[in-house]
């Protein structure tokens, strides 16, 4: 049997391991790939807004270049405008009833939250068969995805989304030029919610920074009631903020949520090494801080422009923040019975408790210097 000293010195080690990855990883510490298609049906033409970040334009168009602050340089972005428009016109392949359209305006825009609009009319026809394929994805980052929607003209919502490589078409049943009424077309649908939930377990399980922060917590958090207290204040405080942000309630910068994100890291591995002898009311920490990550939590629905873009709140902030609740939980349900199974041995709260917590601070404080200097 291996013996605690033996299996604290593989476990720093392995910790060592995961911090020089970590090291490796980007400063989002999170997938960026997403985008949002709104498409309005109007009178005679179909409009499209389709959104995308200036990092995954640059993927295709190289010639961009971002500032200091992450926004596109204006100089970059006027010289851009013929690969830009060429883009937009091979972004979305739009069929009615087996016809191809080919767009008919085109404008590009730059915004204050990063992230380029290109707007795109398509004319209508009289079929009452839409589909919008959407060109681009196969072109971007592995594993990208894409947030459509569809809204009729009076502004219902006839079919939303989520896109990606192996199924990049959005097909719908809309009235035609010469119908009275609307096609009932159901909205919220299985595919939505499951995509939604998805992401939001895929967000916390590639979100390493909330990871580091949660692992910080549990390491010394006590029995089974002090855990739970621990867990429930987190999720409460992190969903508050991310419904908050979504409804544009709460509009905090990514560059100062970030940080701060890393600040909390830092301060639970140290409080966990300073005062691990008396660490009171841990609760009140996690729901501190979880407001704080809720935020960065709601980065993802930010991209897709959710409610913005012609979908709807309700159903993508409730699958996506119980998708995420999934995620923390499965990590809690692993990583607990190995820490109170690990809390029997002495060399616990000597070496293994203390070497965890300084990799939880190196990690964050990486993360912190990214953010703030190399960001």
């Amino acid at each position: 049997m291996i013996n605690a000293l033996t299996f604290f010195k593989v476990f720093r080690l392995a910790g060592l391991a995961v911090l020089w990855q970590l090291c490796r990883l980007t400063v989002q510490a999170h997938d960026p790939g997403l985008s949002a298609v709104a498409l309005q049906l109007r009178e005679d033409s179909l409009h499209a807004d389709l959104s995308m970040a200036l990092g995954d334009v640059r993927l295709l168009v190289p010639s961009l270049e971002a500032s200091g602050d992450g926004h596109v340089i204006r100089q970059t972005f006027e010289t851009a405008q013929p690969q830009l428009r060429k883009l937009a016109e091979q972004s979305l392949e739009v069929t009615w009833g087996g016809g191809q359209m080919r767009p008919e305006g085109i404008q590009i825009q730059a915004d204050n939250s990063q992230a380029i609009h290109f707007l795109i009319n398509f004319p209508r026809e009289r079929s009452s068969h839409l589909s919008v394929r959407s060109a681009l994805i196969s072109r971007l980052s592995r594993g990208h995805r894409q947030y459509a929607a569809l809204r009729g003209e009076h502004g219902e919502l006839l079919a939303e989304r989520m896109l990606d490589a192996s199924n990049c078409t959005l097909e719908s049943a809309v009235p035609t030029l010469v119908a009275s009424t609307v096609p009932k077309v159901p909205v919220s649908n299985p595919q939505t919610f499951r995509s939604f939930l998805f992401l939001g377990v895929e967000h916390i399980l590639t979100g390493y920074d909330h990871i580091c922060f949660l692992l910080g917590l549990l390491i010394v958090g006590g029995n089974l009631r002090a855990t739970l207290k621990i867990i429930t204040a987190f999720t409460l405080a992190h969903s508050i903020t991310l419904a908050l942000t979504v409804l544009n309630i709460l509009q905090i910068s990514p560059r100062i949520v970030e940080p701060l994100i890393a600040v909390s890291i830092v301060y639970v591995g140290v409080e966990n090494i300073l005062r691990r002898n008396n660490l009171r009311r841990r609760w009140l920490l996690s729901f501190g801080f979880g407001l704080i990550h809720g935020c960065g939590f709601a980065a993802a629905l930010r991209e897709l422009n959710i409610g913005a873009n012609g979908g709807g709140y309700a159903l993508p902030l409730f699958s996506f923040n119980l998708g995420v609740e999934m995620g923390q939980l499965a990590i809690a349900a692993i990583v607990l019975p190995i820490i109170w199974k690990l809390k029997s041995q002495p060399a616990f709260s000597i070496r293994f408790a203390p070497a965890c917590s300084a990799i939880v601070s190196l990690a964050g404080a990486y993360w912190l210097i990214q953010r703030v200097w190399f960001n």
